[in-house]
């Protein structure tokens, strides 16, 4: 984007952001499903899950927690977009001098901020909960860099489905399947622990490479080749939205 995007960018996510602290039950519905997660699989169903080689529980499943975290958090993405897009207000946007990218730009911003701040609570109430990590600082960078280019490419999803949705309804069903992905992989349990169909999706889906690499960076473990699969798996997403995001709000202009 050059400067005069970037800076009509800058305004319209003040815009955003302001919505968002005026409802900050956003991000508090956003936090709730997860943690009550956390809840559930450690004091509930935890004691009963063994995994071979793996400290507490809390520390291999919060990796898929975080990523429903942000699977939960994009939908308000979609919302938001689906309203304004209903009040006429890109209308009125694309009637005053200013890039046109920068209203997609805005929500895109304020889904990054708002969802890594949903996620800086979900790991502090881990932390509570016994939680304990090895990572270095670099591991840490890692494990921020791949969850925030996991909220990104998942934000332009969001993207197309507010711009897409023809219901409030429907602008925020897309991350159904969202969320309930990292069920179907390592996120809870080993994936050779499940029948053979359902391991071959497990291992060959992304939020797998995604879980597993993040894991090893919580555990301060050797990184091996998941690292690659998960940042082709995202940048491929990544593109493919953005693009698709682009294309349809060309359209419509």
């Amino acid at each position: 984007m050059t400067a005069h995007a970037l800076a009509d960018a800058g305004a319209l996510t003040g815009r955003s952001l302001r919505h968002v602290l005026r409802s900050p039950d956003t991000i508090i519905t956003t936090v709730v499903t997860p943690v009550a997660l956390m809840l559930l699989f450690v004091y509930v169903l935890g004691g009963a899950i063994r995994i071979d080689g793996a400290g507490a529980y809390i520390d291999y499943m919060l990796p898929g927690i975080l990523l429903i975290t942000v699977a939960s958090g994009v939908a308000y993405t979609a919302y938001r977009l689906f309203l304004d897009r209903q009040s006429g207000i890109f209308e009125r946007f694309r009637s005053m001098p200013i890039a046109r990218s920068s209203a997609l730009w805005a929500h895109v911003l304020t889904s990054m901020l708002a969802n890594l701040v949903s996620v800086a609570v979900v790991v502090g109430v881990a932390l509570l909960m016994g939680f304990r990590t090895s990572a270095s600082f670099g591991a840490w960078l890692g494990a921020v860099g791949i969850i925030a280019l996991f909220t990104l490419a998942l934000t332009w999803i969001a993207v197309v489905a507010g711009l897409t949705a023809r219901s409030v309804d429907g602008a925020s069903a897309f991350s159904y399947p969202l969320i309930f992905l990292p069920f179907v992989s390592s996120a809870f349990v080993p994936t050779d622990s499940m029948p053979g169909p359902v391991a071959w999706f497990a291992q060959h889906q992304p939020v797998t490479a995604i879980v597993d690499t993040l894991r090893a960076l919580f555990a301060g473990e050797p990184i091996g080749a998941e690292i690659w699969v998960a940042l082709a798996w995202l940048l491929a997403i990544l593109v493919l939205a953005a693009g698709a995001a682009t294309l349809l709000s060309r359209r419509r202009s």
